[in-house]
């Protein structure tokens, strides 16, 4: 495990920006990671891509970018949810996912079976 909060923080928001360049070609612009009692929270800002931000002004365009954004994200969670289990030394026991077309950002919420939070006070 990272020697401290704020750097297994730092870590998971790495992993979560390498993985999506790897598996969708492109980044956010920017990455920030919580870790909140047993949940681990992901912001994750600048997601969209410029197709994406030409459609979003149309009514059917955002709910496609919706949709497209939803079937992305159930075919990589699993792979998301490892990443959070081998950073964290946790069972992710579920995971919630939404996405703001408004603001271009998306927000990962990872629910562990341990209270991270309450280590690293132990520890520090």
């Amino acid at each position: 495990m990272a020697t401290s909060k704020k750097r297994l923080e730092a870590e998971l928001s790495e992993a979560f920006i390498k993985i999506q360049r790897d598996l969708i070609g492109r980044g956010p612009q920017e990455t920030k990671t919580y870790i909140v009692h047993d949940m681990v929270i992901a912001r994750f800002k600048g997601v969209l891509s410029v197709e994406e931000k030409h459609l979003v002004n149309h009514p059917y365009g955002k709910k496609l970018v919706k949709q497209m954004r939803q079937v992305l994200r159930e075919m990589y969670s699993k792979t998301f949810e490892e990443i959070v289990e081998k950073y964290t030394n946790c069972k992710v026991l579920s995971s919630h996912s939404d996405i703001s077309t408004k603001m271009g950002e998306r927000i990962e919420v990872f629910i562990v079976d341990k209270n991270l939070e309450k280590q690293f006070e132990i520890s520090e």
